[in-house]
């Protein structure tokens, strides 16, 4: 349907042309532009990365990485041919391979995108998400695909209809040109989902999503039956949440697909909640350092330190992953002598450092450390 233009004595069709005729290129303007304003493509999101490939074949590149309003990665590919070529396919293989990305990992890519550092960055995206704090649990819990380009072949329609009567969001926008003297006019039109497509038959495919990707809700029973399920020690878990009780600890539970326990010191007095780490229903325990860190009784990092150390130190305890972030390791590790009363003592220290500093810094504690309950 082209646009027309109406003038006192007709109606008149603007020519349409091509992003080549108009000498815009795909990559210098298209995506440069709406890098700028991705709201015009893909309204609600943020754009944390441009021309990202952090995998082996560097030629590989997602045009545009955004993040939603609900911590869903969107893949934006641009492509500004007559037809999409095989863009479907290129972006699902994209969308599998940050289909494992943590907030950190994104904070990271977002602070390079606007070259700020890595704490501003995590701070805008933790704003845009509505987050108090990040939860790595529920970041990510969905990739989706937006697809644009001047028009897409039937092949390409046809596979993305398909795909999305799986649950595999793919949303289509057509950009087509339109000369008016010297100004190209742009007519925007997502033509996959059809504009028409009812509401419920939406709501059917985001509750299917939601159900897929957050999980259940979990709990002391489901949390040790799953496990026992897995092959764990249950019992180890249930030690962490006796001596949770003895200390006067909140239990927050996770509400994902893998099912998580932290245990909880929140001062009500300034509203700060402080955990330590979760113990995860795949056998997997998680130390927060990079949390803790941020907190107004730790942000000396002494504590902090001599925490991970002791765990650290513990035997037969062997810390995996980024130790100034979220490192981690097996639950069946604290069956080793001793090793289950040395982490409590590395609990008990931190939390006796915590208290200790807020007993003295009772009048200290500005709006800005505030953190309210979840």
């Amino acid at each position: 349907m082209p646009i027309y233009e109406i003038t006192p004595d007709k109606i008149t069709a603007l020519p349409q042309t091509t992003f080549a005729e108009a000498g815009l290129l795909e990559r210098g303007d298209l995506q440069r532009l709406l890098r700028e304003q991705i709201e015009v493509v893909a309204p609600d999101t943020l754009v944390i990365a441009e021309e990202f490939g952090d995998w082996q074949d560097s030629r590989r590149r997602i045009d545009l990485l955004a993040v939603d309003r609900d911590a869903n990665l969107i893949v934006i590919e641009l492509k500004r041919t007559e037809d999409g070529g095989h863009m479907e396919l290129q972006a699902l293989r994209y969308a599998a391979m940050v289909s494992t990305m943590t907030f950190e990992r994104a904070g990271v890519l977002y602070a390079r995108f606007l070259e700020i550092e890595e704490d501003d960055a995590r701070s805008r995206l933790l704003e845009f998400l509505g987050w108090d704090d990040s939860d790595g649990e529920h970041f990510a819990p969905d990739v989706r695909i937006v697809l644009v380009s001047a028009e897409f072949s039937q092949e390409l329609t046809t596979a993305v209809l398909w795909l999305n009567k799986r649950d595999i969001y793919i949303r289509c926008v057509r950009l087509r040109p339109y000369r008016d003297g010297s100004r190209i006019l742009l007519d925007v039109a997502q033509v996959i989902p059809l504009p028409e497509e009812s509401a419920y038959q939406v709501r059917l495919r985001e509750k299917a999503v939601a159900e897929r990707s957050t999980g259940r809700e979990w709990d002391r029973p489901s949390c040790l039956a799953e496990l026992r399920a897995a092959g764990e020690d249950s019992a180890l878990a249930e030690r962490s949440l006796d001596w949770a009780d003895r200390q006067g600890l909140r239990i927050r539970w996770s509400r994902s697909r893998i099912g998580s326990f932290r245990c909880v010191l929140r001062d009500p007095q300034h509203k700060v909640n402080y955990f330590a780490c979760a113990v995860r229903t795949d056998g997997k325990v998680v130390l927060w350092i990079d949390r803790l860190r941020s907190k107004p009784a730790l942000r000396d990092g002494n504590a902090v330190a001599q925490f991970r150390q002791s765990v650290v130190s513990i035997p037969g305890v062997t810390l995996a992953g980024n130790l100034d972030q979220r490192p981690r390791f097996r639950l069946s590790q604290l069956a080793a002598p001793d090793a289950g009363d040395a982490f409590e003592s590395a609990l008990d220290a931190l939390l006796g450092a915590i208290r200790s500093w807020h007993r003295d810094h009772e009048d200290e504690l500005e709006d800005s450390d505030v953190d309210e309950e979840e």
